[in-house]
């Protein structure tokens, strides 16, 4: 078993599709997404996207998958939206080289939770307490990552639609035998004229600190770790 993980696309249909087309090279036998596939510029044609690939792919739900915003609901329909809102909060598959493999959008108990590479481990002890897996895989901070802690493997493939990175591209990781971070690049001056042509609504702000300013991770590790701790 090897499998792509796609995280944080965030409607982002153009870093998707480069991404795809890598993956599509690769021996892979499962496409996971997990969470925050479809709020974006494209939320119809991303979740079309994704169902086309059929059985391959598995999808876990993220916090912004939950968001009901104007301009998601009017393009996706209730349809769209029962679909959406009927994904998981985990999945969990068998990874050769890895083991058991739990995928899940923020932790395994909540699609909101925040954790990073800075997190202290006794904080995830508790965070991860009752998780029976080897690997937990999860995104929500968009950052990427590796890293052991409290008696897990914890990996983060960064985000596919708006990362925070030094250089640009859409992030994501094979699994198995081992983990691979990846990036891929694509045209992401095009990507946001497109989304300024359909009227994407607050884009300069969604992107600028991502896609056109990198703030970096950082300074992304720092703030979301200063947001767990309430401060």
């Amino acid at each position: 078993m090897r499998v792509a993980a796609l995280y944080d696309v965030h409607g982002n249909l153009p870093a998707l599709d480069a991404v795809l087309e890598e993956v599509e090279r690769e021996d892979v036998d499962r496409i996971v997404f997990g969470g925050d596939v479809i709020s974006g510029p494209w939320p119809a044609e991303t979740l079309e996207r994704v169902l086309s690939l059929g059985e391959q792919a598995l999808v876990v739900l993220g916090n912004a998958d939950r968001a009901l915003e104007p301009w998601r609901r009017e393009r996706l329909g209730d349809e769209g939206h029962a679909v959406v809102l009927g994904w998981p909060l985990t999945v969990s598959l068998d990874v050769d080289g890895l083991g058991k493999v739990l995928f899940c959008h923020a932790t395994p108990r909540s699609d909101e939770e925040i954790v990073t590479r800075l997190t202290p481990e006794d904080r995830l002890r508790e965070i991860l307490s009752g998780v029976e897996a080897d690997v937990v895989v999860h995104g929500h901070v968009h950052v990427r990552y590796d890293r052991r802690a409290a008696g897990f493997r914890i990996v983060n493939p960064g985000s596919v639609g708006l990362p925070y990175e030094v250089q640009p591209g859409a992030y994501w990781a094979i699994l198995g035998p081992d983990v691979e971070h990846r990036r891929t690049t694509y045209d992401i001056d095009a990507m946001i004229g497109a989304a300024r042509a359909v009227e994407f609504p607050q884009l300069d702000e969604l992107v600028q600190s991502s896609l056109v300013e990198p703030i970096g991770p950082d300074e992304a590790s720092e703030y979301f770790e200063r947001m767990a701790r309430g401060a």
